[in-house]
């Protein structure tokens, strides 16, 4: 199925797994309860924290989801 797409189209799948993977990841963390470790007054740094601890775990699913994705469709 990828194999025989073209290059927009493999994009366009891949900007929507991460922003699917982003979107999952920021509501799975926002179980954690983060206070213990932030500084009070320290509202702003937390909340970045969590924005790119959430980009960098969303990503490497979705880069994972893709490569399984592709690697499916090599299978003969």
């Amino acid at each position: 199925m990828l194999l025989k797409m073209g290059f927009e189209q493999i994009s366009l799948i891949s900007i929507i797994s991460h922003l699917v993977f982003i979107a999952i990841t920021w509501w799975a963390l926002q179980a954690l309860n983060l206070e213990y470790f932030i500084r009070k007054g320290r509202v702003v740094e937390a909340r970045l924290l969590l924005i790119l601890l959430t980009i960098v775990i969303a990503s490497t699913v979705s880069n994972f989801f893709l490569d399984y994705l592709l690697w499916s469709q090599q299978i003969p």
